[in-house]
């Protein structure tokens, strides 16, 4: 190539540079102000149905949260019944154990009792058209900061409260502030880091009333008022969890403005034999009408089933179940304490106003789930000294870890669309 050649060359290669150096600032420019992307619909990003998707939240910051909640939301959060789905294998297992909890009552520590199988902790609730994430316990002390949560009710009160406890020392250790009454039947606590004070009243009627005694063969429910001993607390109590009905079953005799309504499985000759499920009505009534009048926020907790099977509670074998059932439906006492339940919650929310009222419906994934209680493990290594013809089981409470931490997983979603 010759030297005029090479001169035009280099002109050439002067001319491409400076275009290419030109055309960057304009290329910059119509991508910072004209973004090809722009035009896609953020709404084309989400499920097309109107399913809610729930998801879980971390301790990030409240802007990262506010656009994962924008994200994750679909736009009918109500369609997602939770009440419907099945119980599927969890290879991650439960947040807590029978060591780490503290709070724990004695008869529902499976683990440290010796119960040998641990398949139970390796199941999920997994409604049919959402996720129900693992529980934060960040989120949830976040939710209810400077707050006072009361869990209301019987001994399936306690379970829930007992089961939330340890889900939340999982990361903040709480301060027990108050106690009274045999097996820590009153109780408060505070997480000082969020001012979040929780409580568990033992009220087994809900309603007021005497619980039979050794000189008392039977209850006295009073229907028209509800128990004073958490009755006279309303006032300091933003939440309420309400739980009871396996009390009902028990001998009683009603009263109702001062007279004798009836009784339940009486001796009583000059009493007229009234069964319980009119009484749990009234006595839910009462009470929701109570909190509802008190309170903005309110859950009820309905019936959780016993899995004795028609067995004696002291026979070998009760509720030895180690899976879930499959396909099992609610029958008998189980469907008409949860329907007395509904159907009163139904009435309360309509005429609840400003109040915020919801149904923790468990009854039916409750049901299927034989395995989840302590069974003779209620008591440590029963069968230490061999196997014997009777032993105490408890087949209706549950073991921590449990599906009862399945009841808490979707209550802080309750409270999570409240705080929206």
């Amino acid at each position: 190539m010759g030297l005029k050649e090479q001169h035009n060359c280099l002109n050439q290669r002067k001319i491409i540079g400076f275009l290419v150096l030109a055309f960057i600032p304009i290329a910059l420019f119509r991508l910072c102000f004209n973004n090809p992307f722009s035009s896609i619909d953020d709404t084309s990003l989400q499920d097309s149905s109107s399913h809610v998707v729930i998801t879980s939240f971390s301790s990030s910051s409240p802007q990262e949260e506010d656009t994962q909640e924008s994200i994750d939301r679909v736009k009918d959060e109500s369609s997602c019944d939770y009440t419907q789905g099945k119980w599927v294998r969890d290879a991650i297992g439960p947040l807590y154990n029978g060591s780490t909890c503290g709070t724990i009552k004695d008869g529902q520590n499976c683990f440290r009792h010796g119960r040998p199988d641990s398949g139970y902790l390796y199941w999920k609730w997994k409604p049919n058209q959402c996720d129900i994430p693992r529980f934060d316990a960040n989120r949830f002390l976040d939710l209810m900061r400077d707050k006072h949560l009361a869990f209301i009710g019987d001994s399936m009160a306690r379970n829930q409260l007992e089961s939330l406890m340890c889900l939340l020392s999982t990361v903040s250790s709480p301060d027990l502030v108050y106690r009274n009454g045999d097996d820590n039947k009153f109780r408060r606590w505070r997480f000082e880091s969020h001012n979040v004070t929780v409580s568990v009243y033992w009220s087994p009627f809900l309603v007021a009333g005497l619980e039979k005694s050794g000189n008392l063969d039977h209850n006295v429910l009073h229907l028209d008022r509800v128990d004073e001993r958490w009755g006279k607390d309303l006032e300091r109590i933003d939440t309420v969890v309400v739980s009871v009905g396996h009390w009902f079953l028990h001998p009683a005799v009603y009263y109702e403005s001062g007279s004798v309504l009836g009784c339940h499985s009486c001796e009583a000759s000059n009493c007229t034999e009234v069964g319980f499920y009119d009484v749990f009505r009234k006595a839910i009534r009462t009470t929701l009408k109570a909190v509802a009048r008190s309170r903005r926020e309110v859950i009820l907790t309905t019936f959780s089933p016993s899995h004795f099977e028609g067995r004696p509670w002291d026979s070998l074998g009760a509720c030895n179940m180690t899976e879930p059932y499959e396909g099992k439906v609610l029958e008998g006492l189980d469907l008409d304490m949860r329907q007395i339940e509904m159907e009163e919650f139904t009435a309360a929310k309509a005429a609840a106003g400003e109040v915020r009222l919801e149904a923790l419906d468990v009854t039916a994934m409750s049901v299927l789930r034989p395995d989840g209680h302590p069974g003779p493990y209620m008591y440590p290594f029963p069968f230490k000294n061999g196997v014997p013809e009777r032993v105490h089981n408890d087949c209706l409470h549950w073991c921590l870890p449990g599906p009862v931490d399945t009841w808490n997983e979707i209550m802080i979603e309750m409270l999570r669309r409240w705080r929206v």
